[in-house]
């Protein structure tokens, strides 16, 4: 079983890569955000608690988040593994997916992260944004902040993998195909 955390600031191309390397090693892509927009307009149990967080302006603790992970592990019992996408993002929640991974006989086999240049990213979602309609790809400054957030919340992240070997940097730029040949020897060895 491979399960893989894919990382990559904003525009770094993690949601094109999850849907092809899913594809070529039979995973299931796990996209936190997909997972909270799903349980919400089901009005599930788990959503409705998520949305009562969000509704004042709340993070929602990981302890609502891992349990709704954990629904989707369970619905996917036989898979050969899970690229998680958007989540962890906080050394708490590294170790509560990782406590989680334990319980089902299994663990993170590797962080693999795309980096690009901002510069590079700043164009690629000011491009996405003419087509998407997405108002946080339209400004250029949301777009800059974004961008720092991520490396601000992600840098401890990067650390805590790199302790226990499982980080894998891939250069970002370049070709779907060829980002994914340089992502797939990083997972044909894990």
């Amino acid at each position: 079983m491979k399960n893989i955390v894919l990382f990559g600031p904003p525009g770094a191309g993690k949601g094109t890569q999850a849907e092809v390397l899913k594809e070529k090693y039979q995973l299931v892509h796990i996209s936190t955000g997909d997972v909270f927009r799903f349980n919400i307009k089901n009005e599930t149990e788990l959503g409705m608690l998520a949305k009562s967080y969000m509704d004042k302006g709340h993070l929602v603790p990981d302890e609502v988040t891992i349990n709704m992970l954990n629904a989707e592990v369970e619905k996917n019992a036989d898979a050969n593994g899970f690229i998680f996408d958007g989540f962890p993002r906080t050394e708490a929640q590294a170790t509560a997916l990782a406590k989680l991974m334990e319980e089902k006989n299994s663990q993170i086999n590797a962080m693999v992260a795309l980096e690009v240049d901002d510069e590079v990213l700043v164009g690629r979602l000011l491009e996405r944004g003419k087509s998407s309609g997405r108002a946080d790809d339209a400004n250029e400054e949301v777009i800059r902040e974004r961008i720092a957030e991520y490396y601000r919340k992600t840098d401890i992240l990067k650390k805590f993998y790199q302790a226990q070997d499982k980080y894998y940097g891939v250069d970002g730029v370049g070709s779907i195909e060829e980002i994914t040949d340089r992502l797939s020897a990083v997972i044909d060895t894990i």
